[in-house]
């Protein structure tokens, strides 16, 4: 049975990702950040280690002889309330070597890597789709700009992996990935805020007017995170050496088409009304080119949108993962 160790498992990708694979009938390692998983790998099957890919000296409770890494791994800015660039360096940068070099002597096969979108931002607002090797930039402001920095830095050390020690490398470039957590909440600038999405959820749900803002035509992906896992088991099925390759969902819809089919699926009594508000700021547009991903490694995303909502309600109702994360009533307030 071949290895596979994810780091990050204990997030949100990284969970899914275990699952998926468990399933698929590989030998799982949950690597986290977390003292505890509160034995909810080990109940699926999987062996769930503590470390913090920051400190070489964890990596020695890794498994080894290894065939594939996941690496999902490393600060976010919707995840640190308090800004702190040093953590994209150490975590991102510095994780990310201690992880190659891991990869490196335990004769890793592959390595695949989450890269942010944010390296191609200053392409978003076209109406064309974005091709993935263009060329790499990042944000001069805000919170994403050390954080991107950081990641096209990871990217750039995987490349070298490649070449100087011919381990595969899968880079793949994120938009957000839509999924069911308990907790509907993230970080701006290192303020707390509903994710937009989970808020208009929730207002559905409640009956309330749903607001569009500016352009209700602007079009954007909407990936699910059971077509990323697929694609993350079809980089390790691959036989080719691998690159940087756009995630998207193969059929991106308009701000319009989305509120008005949460408006649908997540009605109690009443299915809220919508309200055109086109002085506000509109929505970034960008749709992604997927046909390297499809050609190369066979990625064939199945969620239409009406289907990531009728899975996302479902998990909404069953919390699969609460012994890890916990349930929506210790997030909500």
């Amino acid at each position: 049975m071949e290895k596979v160790v994810i780091f990050g498992a204990t997030g949100s990708v990284g969970a899914y990702t275990a699952m998926h694979l468990k399933n698929a009938g590989y030998d799982v390692y949950a690597v986290g950040r977390r003292k505890s998983d509160n034995n909810f790998f080990s109940k699926n099957g999987m062996t769930y280690i503590s470390c913090d890919i920051k400190t070489i000296a964890c990596f020695v409770s890794l498994p080894k002889n290894i065939d594939y890494i996941v690496h999902l791994a490393g600060a976010m800015p919707a995840h640190m309330a308090n800004y702190d660039p040093y953590e994209y360096l150490n975590s991102v940068i510095v994780g990310t070597l201690n992880v190659l070099e891991y990869a490196r002597e335990n004769h890793c096969k592959k390595i695949i890597f989450s890269q942010s979108i944010a390296d191609i931002l200053h392409l978003f607002g076209t109406q064309h789709p974005i091709l993935d090797d263009v060329v790499r930039e990042f944000p001069l402001k805000g919170d994403h700009a050390v954080y991107s920095i950081s990641k096209n830095t990871a990217v750039n050390l995987i490349e070298h992996y490649y070449a100087e020690y011919g381990i595969k490398r899968y880079i793949l470039r994120l938009p957000t990935i839509y999924h069911y957590h308990p907790n509907p909440y993230y970080y701006v600038n290192g303020e707390k805020k509903w994710l937009a999405y989970r808020y208009i959820i929730d207002q559905a749900s409640k009956g309330m007017p749903l607001q569009i803002w500016g352009n209700p035509n602007a079009t954007k992906e909407m990936v699910y995170i059971k077509d990323l896992t697929h694609l993350i088991e079809c980089c390790i099925l691959s036989n080719v050496d691998g690159g940087i390759y756009n995630v998207g969902c193969g059929h991106p819809l308009s701000i319009e088409e989305q509120i008005k089919q949460i408006a649908v699926c997540f009605a109690g009594n009443t299915i809220s009304s919508i309200e055109y508000k086109p002085d506000m700021p509109s929505s970034p547009q960008f749709i992604l080119d997927i046909e390297k991903a499809k050609k190369e490694l066979g990625y064939n995303p199945q969620y239409t949108f009406d289907k990531l909502l009728l899975d996302f309600k479902s998990e909404m109702e069953c919390e699969p993962f609460s012994q890890l994360w916990g349930l929506k009533s210790d997030y909500y307030e």
